[in-house]
């Protein structure tokens, strides 16, 4: 492919919809989602001291959220994403605000570890509601920008990668100097924040979607679109390996390195900067390259940054690699939204958007598992393992997605 993949333009969305019915709403619940994945893992560790419990519970955190897509996707597919997004965040604003209310009251013990232990599959649930509302909504979003698909997907990206930038040091920040209370009741402020914004497209049903939706038309739909399921695949096989190193981090940086809470979050941060400097290149690199050419790049990136995580054994090295393996996810990023986004149809979109989604997350609660499992001295074995997977799987991706007419169109 040797210029930018280009779509029919279609009319509709401007960008003062943009910002206030796309943007904004984003950006809050971004906040929320950063929080709550990279916050409820150093909150369990930091409640119970036990890098077993924290495993387990960033898998408990996850597997519900796969669960979650059974029905996520159709709700958003028949009543619209505003309805289920404003939901979604009251509802996690609720369940966290009620924890900080516990812990203050019960802030050690066996009441205090359950009390996080629960809440992480709670939230994990509402927060991929939100989620998937507010993917979809960005859908719409490209689908009517036509061409410039992946200038608004980057944007969407940037503001997400913005608020991962933000989200796990602020969260190990408040954790570590206001404690459990004053985390949880700002991951709660941005639930809030989210709930009273909410996306302003498709606040009704789209139509005949009781008949449509479901897991089962998505499925369908992915598997009658060769480029965007071995897209898919690719990017499910490098999640082994994302995954592992999420799971493993706090654990990795806390206990073995003798860092600290905020160091753990600050690495996450750090990785955010270089995917939000990397979404911004992508853009640019499409518009002169192509969409496909784009993310073999940012593939080989991503694999040969995991492979030399594998081998770090510093903080810094620790640090350094995960923000140059974050860069290269950020490109494939770009790449799948914008796939997703002109490729599904339009009255299946919230259901095939699920259904990408549970495939892509699928690894992050084995990894939990797995390091809830292996002992610290042997989980960068683990990773090493995972990092030849993602070379592998990634590699055969791109090399049949050249072979596909839709890819190289």
């Amino acid at each position: 492919m040797t210029g930018p993949t280009v779509w029919p333009r279609q009319p509709g969305t401007t960008a003062p919809t943009l910002l206030r019915g796309v943007y904004l709403p984003r950006a809050a619940d971004g906040a929320a989602f950063a929080m709550t994945t990279y916050g409820i893992p150093l909150l369990v560790l930091a409640t119970t001291g036990s890098a077993g419990l924290t495993g387990l519970a960033f898998a408990l955190e996850w597997l519900p959220r796969l669960g979650a897509f059974v029905v996520a996707g159709t709700l958003v597919d028949r009543y619209g994403t505003a309805c289920v997004f404003r939901a979604a965040c009251v509802l996690r604003a609720l369940v966290v605000l009620t924890a900080a209310l516990l812990l203050t009251v019960h802030d050690a013990g066996a009441l205090a570890a359950v009390i996080v232990m629960v809440l992480a599959p709670v939230s994990g649930v509402l927060t991929e509601f939100s989620y998937v509302a507010a993917e979809t909504a960005g859908g719409e979003a490209s689908r009517s920008a036509g061409g410039r698909a992946h200038r608004v997907q980057s944007v969407l990206l940037g503001i997400d990668q913005s608020a991962m930038l933000a989200g796990p040091v602020v969260s190990g920040l408040l954790l570590e100097h206001g404690g459990p209370a004053v985390m949880l009741s700002t991951l709660a402020g941005f639930s809030l924040l989210a709930a009273i914004l909410s996306p302003r497209q498709r606040s009704h049903p789209i139509g005949a979607m009781s008949e449509k939706g479901g897991l089962g038309a998505g499925w369908r739909t992915l598997r009658s679109l060769p480029a965007l399921a071995w897209l898919v695949g690719g990017l499910l096989v490098s999640n082994v390996a994302i995954g592992l190193l999420q799971a493993a981090m706090p654990v990795i940086v806390v206990n073995e390195l003798g860092r600290s809470k905020s160091d753990a979050g600050l690495i996450w941060s750090a990785a955010a900067v270089a995917s939000l400097l990397a979404v911004t290149a992508a853009r640019r690199a499409i518009d002169r390259w192509g969409l496909w050419p784009v993310g073999t790049a940012s593939a080989a990136i991503a694999a040969t940054a995991t492979l030399a995580v594998a081998q770090a054994d510093s903080y810094r090295g620790y640090l350094l690699l995960i923000a140059v393996l974050m860069a290269g996810e950020g490109g494939l990023t770009v790449v799948l939204h914008t796939m997703r986004s002109h490729l599904i149809p339009r009255d299946v979109f919230g259901s095939t958007l699920a259904v990408t989604i549970l495939l892509l997350l699928l690894p992050f609660p084995a990894a939990g598992l797995l390091v809830a499992a292996v002992p610290p001295s042997q989980l960068g074995h683990a990773v090493t393992a995972a990092a030849l997977l993602q070379a592998l799987g990634l590699a055969t991706a791109f090399t049949r997605l050249r072979t596909l007419p839709a890819a190289s169109s």
